[in-house]
């Protein structure tokens, strides 16, 4: 795997690092292929149950390499890493330290939870440098901050503080930047204990599968007592005399001038 992606798993917690600290985790071509890759093998593993997503150095990550496309640099789209990552089969959990602006704050979003330090800043600054959003990437501030402070967002292009971050539900949690480590280390330990129990409880075959297609409680069959003559009016134990079969039939209209004899027993004579 690239040097710009660094994986570590302990404990079932698996640990995704941005590793471009010197330019402040920005993402180029080789990071994003890197970070896709990261994630189809943890996929596949089945000894994590929770992946942490953070940056090396100062910052979580500071968006696209601008240079890199300046110079001309191959360029892979950003929409389908970031869609990567939404759609693990693991909780994913964004460590925020520093700035997370542009693709890094977007990368934050498509985490499912996020813990900020405080004094870590989320923005879309694009707009200062003349620069428009993809539909995809605005539609994800949408669904979590709301229209209102998206438009703030992307119109002024001016980073908010993880207090502010907090109370928008941009994240989740806002701690101390020295119990970030901790704080993140506890919530994703919660997300793993959660998930090993559940998967316990749902180890070895399913208990009616185990007592058989038929006859267990899952499937419970009506059986006749021996002994035991069948009751009228319950299951299908036929009735006890010729009336109360009579009585069950339904009654039919007699018209006026219809003889009682051709109408049947079974008759309710019209006015």
């Amino acid at each position: 795997m690239s040097d710009e992606i660094l994986v570590a798993v302990a404990d079932d917690v698996a640990t995704v690092t941005l590793n471009r600290p010197d330019k402040r985790n920005a993402m180029n071509a080789a990071l994003l292929r890197a970070l896709a890759a990261a994630f189809d093998d943890l996929d596949a593993r089945r000894d994590v149950r929770v992946i942490v997503v953070r940056g090396a150095g100062p910052a979580f990550c500071s968006g696209r390499d601008l240079r890199d496309m300046e110079r001309g640099e191959p360029q892979v789209e950003i929409v389908p890493v970031l869609r990567r990552v939404e759609s693990s089969r693991h909780p994913t959990i964004a460590m925020i330290h520093g700035d997370a602006v542009a693709g890094g704050c977007e990368l934050a979003l498509h985490c499912d939870l996020r813990v900020a330090a405080e004094g870590a800043r989320l923005g879309m600054p694009l707009a200062r440098i003349g620069l428009v959003p993809g539909f995809a990437l605005g539609q994800k501030l949408l669904e979590i901050i709301g229209p209102a402070h998206t438009r703030h967002l992307l119109l002024t292009g001016r980073p908010i503080e993880a207090r502010r971050a907090l109370e928008i539900g941009m994240v989740h949690e806002v701690v101390p930047a020295a119990d970030l480590d901790e704080a993140t280390a506890k919530l994703a330990r919660t997300i793993a204990d959660k998930r090993a129990a559940r998967a316990g409880r749902h180890q070895g075959p399913h208990p009616a599968r185990a007592r058989g297609a038929r006859g267990g409680p899952a499937r419970r069959r009506r059986r006749a007592h021996p002994g035991r003559a069948p009751q009228p009016g319950r299951g299908r134990g036929p009735p006890r005399d010729a009336g109360e079969a009579q009585a069950r039939l339904p009654r039919r209209v007699m018209w006026p001038g219809e003889p009682q004899d051709a109408a049947g027993p079974q008759c309710e004579p019209q006015p």
